[in-house]
């Protein structure tokens, strides 16, 4: 079971997951709150149909296959179901050019699971996105030809421009506010989206909106650069050319930023490897997403970390509780990619998003739908 608590109201649920063990634990108070549901174990079997008014949000990326169901509170929305699983669609990309058989086979499952999640609630609105991996390969549209057939959901391959503005729509709330904004990174599997990232407090009564200064995004994630250059033994050289092979694709992004006083500014990190590089730092005895969520790392913490992933064996890194050995080959591939955007933003601070595309998306839509009540009888 993966803790997938999620956080604009206080309360949580977990998410069930098959291959990604990352189990749920307590609430923590130090990340600003999207909400979350108590009491039921959603390993207990169907529910039935609950007709209070939903949201849904799925996101297929290259590596994983995510939805979050919610219902509006009064800032925010309390997650009523979730489910996350490594399905790895993108597995041999980057060398045929096309989504294999067997990695097609796994999303269509994790799609069925999500399909039955759906169908169990009464959903007012959706957005079902697909990310890199179907929008590279050259079968990319006749597998969500078939995700419709077998499925019954109708999922939207969107573009570049908009996974990095849902990300930065989902991951706002932990800009902090007396800074001159953040360098937000969201490493994918297949695809890492990079966005100067501000914030507004809106008079909707919901959460800040994001304002994005500029934005970049580089056709690499953590699958492809493990498989270019491998992700069970990784020496220090092979770390850097991973980091090499990264850095030119942020030179004109870094120009676009412009000379920034990186004191002012501080990084934010959403993706696999930022949680990681977390949980390991905590010496988690689980992975606790009440723990990770809104905490903050020093550069100096990162860098030491990273140095640990980097001497440990592919063995070490498949039994820490925080990586497990679905992500084991994955890690040095993240870190390296980490590395590139601190050396180009060299902020003294970082701080972890355990939130993301699927939070954005769900604020999009309520907000789109007017669910907040305005502060003060304001209007946005």
């Amino acid at each position: 079971m993966v803790d997938e608590t999620q956080i604009w109201a206080g309360e949580r649920v977990t998410e069930t997951s098959a291959g990604d063990e990352r189990p749920s634990v307590r609430v923590r108070p130090n990340a600003p709150p999207y909400g979350g549901a108590a009491g039921r174990d959603p390993r207990s079997g169907p529910r039935p149909r609950n007709n209070d008014p939903c949201y849904a949000a799925l996101d297929l990326g290259t590596n994983n296959c995510r939805l979050l169901v919610a219902r509006p509170t009064g800032s925010g929305f309390r997650v009523v179901d979730a489910f996350s699983r490594i399905v790895r669609l993108g597995e041999g990309l980057i060398c045929s050019g096309r989504l294999g058989a067997a990695a097609m086979d796994r999303a269509v499952e994790a799609l069925k699971v999500c399909a039955a999640k759906i169908e169990a609630r009464h959903i007012v609105d959706r957005r079902l996105i697909a990310t890199e991996a179907c929008r590279s390969a050259v079968n990319g549209a006749e597998f969500i030809d078939r995700v419709t057939r077998e499925t019954g959901l109708e999922l939207e391959i969107v573009d570049r421009e908009t996974e990095a503005r849902l990300a930065a729509s989902g991951c706002t709330p932990l800009v902090d506010p007396t800074s001159d904004g953040a360098v937000l990174f969201d490493i994918g599997g297949g695809s890492t989206e990079v966005v100067w990232l501000d914030r507004v407090e809106t008079r909707d009564g919901g959460p800040p909106a994001a304002v994005i200064r500029a934005w970049v995004s580089v056709p690499l994630g953590v699958v492809t650069v493990a498989e270019r250059h491998g992700g069970v033994k990784v020496t220090r050289d092979d770390f850097e050319a991973m980091v090499n092979e990264f850095t030119p694709h942020l030179a004109g992004f870094v120009q676009a930023v412009g000379p920034h006083n990186c004191g002012r500014l501080h990084l934010l990190g959403t993706s696999g490897t930022v949680t990681t590089i977390a949980g390991v730092h905590l010496d988690l005895p689980r992975y606790d997403r009440s723990q990770v969520d809104g905490t903050w790392l020093g550069a100096e913490q990162v860098r030491v970390v990273v140095d640990r992933l980097l001497a440990m064996p592919f063995a070490e890194r498949a039994a820490n509780p925080c990586i497990g050995v679905e992500r084991a080959d994955l890690v040095l591939a993240g870190c390296a990619i980490l590395e590139s955007v601190r050396r180009a933003f060299p902020c003294d601070r970082l701080r972890v998003a355990d939130r993301g595309l699927r939070e954005g998306i769900l604020v999009e839509l309520m907000r789109a739908d007017g669910v907040w009540r305005p502060r003060g009888g304001a209007s946005t």
